[in-house]
């Protein structure tokens, strides 16, 4: 089914709303306020009431913020939105490029002593405000938490989101709550912490083995934790949310109205531990309004979460298997009606959807589907609307970035295929980018390696004909959970190091504005690497790609291949026939053998 997004300003509204909203912050005495795309769980995907950044601005991305000042209003994004932000955002909102720009260089630019900044303390995370703070105060700008000004003008703003949660079996877990909850309170008792603030709805979700529908495609329950060293767990959520998995929760786990968490958290004694990268200010500020200065580490789910345990990476491996049958039917259906030239994007969409459903077992998609045609391939996470729709037009790249959220695993994957005859430059390109994503799929690294130690493998072919591209190379994936999971990934910022059962996209790109991108992604998960012959005795990790979905080969240039580049090519294709070739039969099966071919 095609998706649209229904709070999404549009340019015209930019002008009366971003008025109104200065008019709040004159009667407030405030010279700046701050608005970001975020919710108080600080998740990539937000609900419709929490748009705020969208409703203001008309930019519909899934990162950035707004800095409003009675003159001017920068909007932030990064490398991936700077076409869409430009075609997207009022004309009343000036594009600023981040993280180049930092948000303290920016304001210290324009902003006087005695000047005053608010945020709302929900919204924005113990980390963030402490350096922005540093920073300001230096120059005399005062920095103050208030309440939510856009929500004073938003008139019509959807009511928050209060779905019912649902238990998460454990036998696809691989281990119960209670488990997790005692394994977590042993090394919070070695610390000595004496409580958790838990606020990551994927961290609860895994540590309670419960899902969610309050965000659209993350199965995850928009709500709060306090974990205690006796293992027990309190939890917050809207009145009823939790009252279908009480049973499966147990006696050790206390269902509380979420508007008593800050009371909650009055209550608290000893040592008390926040992620401050994830945790709102509020929490941080109501703790010390008490007196308890709150200990600073890492949210302590995160890295257990991504270590999957065996049954979840046999659930992922079955849903790729069907996944992958599913995107061979889109793709042998595209390759028969692309050609004639009567598809739009929204038909892709439509289609590519359709066919996962057709699996009867798909729960969701796991993000809104990309299918972005010639130019609006070069529209990093482009979403396509009745507005924007585009006929995927003979001698064109189409690129399409999709995923199923199943309940044994989520899939993420991108194909870019041509449409008719391919250009040199199609090869060209798409061929450097599939290079980078082979170098990724063959690397063998020792333990303690990094994200960032390996983002330049893919990059290399590049680079060494003057491209690039500005994203990331891979990012976490849940099982079941967000298809965006931290703290593990492949890019220049991620300095966690990789860890056998982490699940990555390898997925390297290059777009040229106002003509194509291209994108090529697989999952991969980390796993031990088997003894070389002569090697010495250090521990060694690999990739094992769970994705299995043809390449194009029209657009593969094999004069550009290496012997080891052909082979892996050669290797992955047959894999994938293996492996798929049983769940597909007629014209579809002969499609598959056909695109899978030797070079």
């Amino acid at each position: 089914m095609f998706q649209t997004f229904e709070v999404t300003s549009a340019p015209d509204q930019g002008v009366p709303r971003l008025a109104a909203l200065r008019s709040e912050m004159a009667d407030a005495g405030v010279d700046a306020f701050i608005v970001p795309r975020a919710d108080a769980h600080q998740g990539e995907y937000v609900p419709a009431s929490d748009e705020r950044l969208s409703w203001l601005t008309g930019f519909t991305g899934s990162a950035g913020f707004c800095a409003v000042l009675a003159e001017e209003a920068g909007l932030f994004v990064d490398g991936r939105y700077r076409v869409q932000v430009r075609q997207q955002a009022a004309p009343v909102f000036t594009p600023v490029d981040w993280p180049e720009t930092q948000l303290a260089d920016w304001l210290l630019a324009r902003l006087g002593r005695a000047e005053k900044v608010m945020f709302d303390p929900w919204l924005h995370t113990v980390a963030e405000i402490e350096g922005l703070q540093e920073r300001l105060s230096v120059a005399g700008i005062t920095l103050s938490a208030g309440p939510n000004l856009v929500d004073r003008i938003w008139n019509d703003r959807p009511a928050p989101p209060n779905a019912p949660f649902f238990a998460y079996p454990d036998d696809l877990a691989g281990a119960t709550s209670a488990e997790k909850r005692q394994r977590l309170a042993a090394g919070m008792g070695k610390a000595g912490q004496d409580s958790v603030v838990l606020t990551l709805p994927d961290s609860i979700a895994w540590l309670l083995n419960i899902r969610g529908a309050d965000v659209e495609c993350n199965p995850v329950p928009l709500a709060f934790a306090i974990l205690h060293a006796d293992a027990r767990v309190d939890l917050f959520c809207a009145p009823g949310q939790a009252d279908p998995v009480a049973d499966h929760l147990g006696p050790d786990v206390t269902i509380r109205d979420r508007s008593s968490l800050l009371s909650s958290l009055e209550s608290l004694s000893g040592t008390v531990l926040i992620a401050p990268k994830s945790t709102p200010q509020i929490v941080a500020d109501t703790l010390a309004a008490k007196g308890i200065d709150p200990v600073h580490g890492d949210d302590p789910c995160l890295l257990p979460k991504a270590r999957k345990t065996a049954a979840e990476l046999d659930g992922s491996r079955a849903a790729h298997l069907r996944d992958g049958a599913a995107m061979t039917r889109f793709l042998a259906w595209l390759d028969a009606e692309a050609p004639g030239g009567g598809l739009t994007e929204i038909d892709v969409v439509t289609a590519l959807e359709g066919f996962r459903r057709g699996t009867n077992v798909l729960r969701d998609i796991s993000f809104e589907t990309i299918s972005g045609a010639g130019p609006h391939g070069a529209i990093i996470h482009y979403r396509v609307t009745t507005d924007t729709n585009r006929a995927v037009k003979p001698g064109e790249l189409l690129l399409v970035d999709s995923g199923g959220q199943y309940m044994d695993g989520t899939t993420d994957i991108t194909r870019t295929v041509i449409v008719g005859p391919a250009t040199e430059e199609h090869r060209r390109c798409y061929t450097a980018v599939l290079q980078g994503m082979i170098a990724v799929s063959r690397a063998r690294f020792p333990v303690g390696i990094t994200g960032r130690d390996l983002d330049a493998l893919a990059r290399f072919p590049l680079w060494t004909r003057g491209l690039d591209y500005d994203h990331g190379t891979g990012h976490g994936v849940g099982v079941y959970l967000s298809v965006h999971e931290g703290p593990q990934g492949i890019s220049r910022r991620s300095t966690v190091p990789l860890e056998a059962g982490m699940i990555l996209s390898n997925e390297p790109g290059y777009y040229r504005e106002g003509a194509f991108g291209i994108r090529i992604e697989n999952l991969v998960v980390v796993r031990p690497a088997p003894e070389l012959p002569g090697a010495d005795d250090r521990k060694m990790l690999d990739f094992e790609t769970l994705t299995c979905v043809p390449l194009d080969r029209r657009l593969i240039d094999t004069r550009m291949l290496s012997d080891d580049e052909r082979g892996w090519i050669d290797g992955y294709h047959a894999d994938t026939l293996r492996k798929i070739g049983p769940l597909v039969d007629g014209p579809v099966l002969d499609w598959l053998e056909t695109a899978c071919a030797p070079l």
